[in-house]
């Protein structure tokens, strides 16, 4: 009896299509390891700021800024922003120009640009008065699954000296995160290398980040309890001054008071916080914040108001 069931053609059995991995996302910049851990801490008030924010057009806008402070002298100033067409993204829009001048005549100024698809360039520039305090150019590639940076401080070479930084990030997996950071300066008489390893972990409601060197280490950790608590905690060793620092953080946000409460605690006995109410429909933003030192007995509390 001959056999019934013939073999089958190679193509009637379904194949299975192999599995396609994706592509492994762009690690950002070495500047941004810590950026989530560091937005929930609260930043230092003193004394009594008006902040007055004017949009001219949809390409510029410019911020004046009034401080009276029983620290120092009162001061003004002139803040302007330039955005040009190309955005890559909420936060990225290319070509920006920043400056910032105060009363006095010192300028602060960076320029951003996109030489290419992937590469990137920043100047920055730091004048006292007449004189020149800090010039920095970056560079910086972004890859599919990396980003490398080369940063030059004040260069002269003419003095022969000059301070530069290497960064280079690679992702590893989605979560994983790990690269490095060379610090070269050099000047008459001084020569010295410092070299940094970074990593970084991300998780669907954490993220974890650790830099270690021969300088010291930063450690931080970052957790979104829900969408109205955030929490951070950071540590820093400085090998350099001895010092160790430990703090925590915490970021609450009431969205149907408008209001936004940062707080910190650290290692240092000292505590603070800063309160931010909107006053809707107006377009005004109060904010008061207070921070006392145990140890050295000092306290600080500011009040601001920002329209626009």
């Amino acid at each position: 009896m001959g056999n019934t069931l013939g073999l089958a053609p190679m193509g009637a059995f379904p194949r299975r299509s192999p599995r396609r991995e994706e592509p492994l996302p762009n690690p950002g910049s070495f500047d941004e390891l810590h950026r989530l851990c560091k937005d929930v801490f609260p930043a230092q008030m003193e004394g009594v700021k008006l902040v007055v924010n004017k949009v001219l057009s949809s390409h510029f806008q410019v911020a004046h800024t009034v401080h009276m402070s029983a620290l120092g002298l009162p001061g003004y100033h002139l803040h302007a922003v330039y955005a040009g067409d190309c955005q890559l993204s909420p936060s990225e829009v290319f070509p920006t120009v920043v400056g910032d001048m105060d009363s006095s005549g010192s300028l602060n100024a960076q320029v951003l640009l996109l030489l290419a698809e992937r590469l990137r360039a920043k100047a920055v520039f730091q004048t006292q008065q007449a004189k020149f305090l800090t010039w920095q150019f970056d560079g910086e590639y972004r890859g599919d699954d990396y980003t490398a940076t080369l940063t030059l401080g004040n260069p002269d070479l003419i003095g022969e000296s000059v301070i530069m930084v290497a960064h280079f990030l690679q992702s590893l997996t989605h979560r994983l995160v790990l690269g490095g950071e060379l610090v070269y300066h050099r000047r008459p008489g001084e020569e010295g290398a410092i070299l940094t390893l970074a990593g970084k972990y991300s998780a669907v409601h954490w993220e974890a980040t650790l830099n270690v060197g021969s300088g010291g280490a930063h450690a931080s950790y970052y957790h979104r309890a829900n969408e109205q608590v955030q929490v951070g905690v950071e540590f820093e060793a400085n090998t350099r001054l001895q010092d160790t620092t430990f703090s925590f953080g915490y970021h609450l946000t009431l969205p149907q008071a408008n209001m936004v409460f940062r707080g910190l605690v650290d290692s240092n006995w000292c505590v603070g916080a800063v309160l931010e109410k909107k006053m809707p429909p107006l377009p005004v933003t109060l904010a008061l914040g207070a921070f006392l030192n145990h140890w050295r007995n000092r306290f600080h509390c500011g009040f601001s108001i920002t329209v626009g």
